[in-house]
């Protein structure tokens, strides 16, 4: 009578799931089920009666009744009888079937890609993603195991090492450029997801949302990207010289000196752009000034050494110049 006091008849079973939490281990320390217990399983949950580590029955949502007659696997493996009325011992799993959203995902070290346009790169990513459980036998074999119970924020490491490890093979083995990618963040959120989700299921999980927020470059590649985007704004060198007057104008007029200072700016700007077209003209373009008359080699030297100072043009350039205008020196 003592151990019956002691280890009473489970009776009723339900899981009252907090947010976060994707499975639960009904802790029976030893109770056993009673036969005709009522089981409770709400919207969005699935419970799983398990002998000796093998999945037995399921049950989706509703209220049910334990018998053996809704219970035909367990009945097989413990090989009970039909009319069995005694009280069984059984684990009972619950697993949660909801999204897990909001989890967030980042690459804590940048990983190497093989891009199609740049080779090998190196890149940082940031975003956020979802999942559920979709294989309730894998899950519980490969992720819940023996433990007690499993939470969303628990998986999110392992989680987020597969997400990595995803990236690098979804743009690694892509042929599209990473820019081409990046300018549309959800043309690559799909790209990822696609083997996310091959690496999820593993665990029988499905990712069911994943997107990209941000992504960046090393800031030697990134500072490379902007010297090629500030070479094609500027493009020609008078447009690039229109710019520097308008901005020595603008400067010479609010500097002390007033309108006086502005006659200067307006003439050094003026100097400049002057030298510097002249300079391009001559030195970059010579078979087009070929009827012009000859320039004097050592004043177009210095010019071209200014267009070198300021990085106009580059030392391979100024070199090759300069070779063909001290040819013609006699």
């Amino acid at each position: 009578m003592f151990d019956f006091l002691r280890n009473p008849f489970v009776d009723v079973i339900e899981w009252q799931e907090q947010p976060g939490q994707v499975a639960w281990r009904v802790p029976f320390a030893g109770h056993e089920i009673k036969n005709g217990a009522q089981l409770t399983v709400r919207d969005g949950q699935i419970a799983a009666f398990m002998n000796e580590g093998q999945l037995g029955d399921y049950f989706g949502a509703g209220l049910h009744t334990l018998e053996t007659a809704n219970l035909p696997m367990l009945t097989n493996l413990m090989n009970w009888d039909k009319g069995f009325k005694s009280p069984f011992k059984s684990d009972v799993v619950f697993v949660s079937l909801k999204e897990q959203a909001g989890l967030k995902w980042g690459t804590p070290q940048p990983i190497t890609v093989r891009d199609a346009e740049f080779g090998a790169i190196r890149l940082r990513a940031f975003g956020t993603f979802s999942f559920k459980v979709i294989e309730l036998k894998t899950f519980i074999e490969r992720v819940l195991g023996t433990t007690q119970e499993v939470w969303a924020g628990g998986l999110e490491p392992q989680l987020r090492s597969a997400i990595v490890t995803a990236i690098a093979t979804a743009l690694g083995g892509s042929q599209i450029p990473f820019l081409d990618l990046a300018a549309n963040q959800q043309a690559m959120s799909d790209t990822i997801k696609v083997e996310v989700d091959k690496a999820f299921a593993q665990w029988g999980l499905a990712c069911l949302t994943f997107y990209v927020e941000s992504v960046s470059l090393p800031e030697e590649v990134q500072a490379h990207l902007d010297k090629g985007s500030s070479m094609r704004v500027l493009g020609d060198v008078g447009a690039y010289t229109r710019f520097q007057a308008a901005e020595a104008i603008e400067t010479a007029a609010g500097a002390e000196g007033g309108m006086a200072g502005l006659g200067a700016g307006v003439a050094t700007a003026a100097a400049l752009g002057n030298a510097m077209s002249g300079a391009v003209a001559g030195a970059m373009s010579p078979a087009v000034n070929a009827a012009a008359p000859a320039e004097d080699p050592f004043a177009l030297l210095e010019k071209l050494h200014k267009l070198l100072t300021i990085g106009a043009i580059t030392q391979e350039e100024f070199d090759a110049k300069k070779v063909e205008i001290l040819a013609r020196v006699k």
